[in-house]
């Protein structure tokens, strides 16, 4: 099928529309860290259950030791240090002004890739990428903030000033555009290609281990276990766990089986177009 890649990719930022949303609303009651941890708990067993409807076995088989390693670092990248970054993002400044500085991760990607996997992108490609981002950029900036996030309360483990929800956005575009990157590498560089499902699962089974070993070493697992009461917060964790760490990484792998990490990328940044009318509704 003609335009898989981008057609993945244009899907993968709509899931991250809607995860956005979701996660923000989940966070601002139970804290991003709680969430972070929750959501993918969910979502591996979302994988389990539809690996084990596929092949018959709840975890992937077949890969190799430098797949299954590079894949966890990818898993690190990207759900970890970037997610855990994004979500404090989200709550701290709003899902609009997150999402808008989220656009920067094209660039970050391109020039990621441009050195690790040699994907030399033509000018044209470039061109088109820049013209995306700044179409993106123009449209949400150009919208008028009729309020602004609601205050966190005092205490609230995401409370902070916009200066530094600013850079937990910039930190969780690192991490996407790093861990995009470090999943194409392990995916078609050691031996056979691996499924983008697969490789999905075993990045998000990295991020829920290292999260909840954090977790035990900071001593929150009960308070994790405490949020988990709050019904409100558990349907959006719920809601984002499927489109996002489910749906979206599926098809953001989906992606650069097709076509390049920075243009894949670029794809999965028109999010913010799709923000807004999510937001509206």
């Amino acid at each position: 099928m003609e335009l898989i890649g981008e057609l993945a990719a244009l899907t993968t930022a709509f899931a991250w529309a809607l995860t956005s949303i979701f996660f923000a609303s989940a966070g601002r009651r139970i804290g991003s860290f709680h969430v972070n941890k929750i959501r993918l708990v969910m979502a591996v067993a979302l994988y389990a259950l539809v690996m084990t409807l596929r092949t018959g076995h709840p975890l992937p088989i077949g890969l190799n030791n430098q797949q299954i390693f590079w894949l966890a670092l990818s898993g690190f990248a990207g759900l970890v240090f970037g997610d855990g970054c994004g979500f404090k993002a989200l709550v701290m400044i709003g899902p609009r002004l997150a999402t808008l500085i989220y656009a920067t991760t094209p660039i970050m990607t391109t020039t990621i890739a441009w050195f690790m996997l040699d994907e030399q992108l033509a000018w044209i490609d470039l061109f088109g990428i820049a013209v995306t981002i700044s179409g993106v950029s123009w449209v949400v900036a150009e919208r008028r903030y009729r309020s602004a996030p609601a205050a966190l309360a005092v205490g609230h483990p995401d409370a902070g000033s916009l200066a530094k929800g600013v850079l937990f956005a910039l930190g969780a575009a690192l991490g996407q555009a790093s861990g995009l990157v470090l999943a194409k590498h392990a995916m078609f560089d050691f031996g056979s290609a691996v499924d983008p499902m697969s490789a999905s699962m075993i990045r998000m089974i990295a991020g829920m281990v290292i999260m909840w070993t954090i977790s035990l070493f900071r001593g929150t697992i009960p308070t994790t276990i405490k949020a988990v009461s709050n019904k409100r917060a558990m349907l959006m964790c719920a809601g984002g766990a499927i489109a996002g760490p489910f749906f979206g990484v599926w098809m953001s792998l989906l992606a650069l089986k097709y076509i390049a990490a920075g243009i894949a990328a670029t794809f999965n940044h028109t999010t913010p177009i799709m923000v807004i009318p999510l937001l509206w509704l």
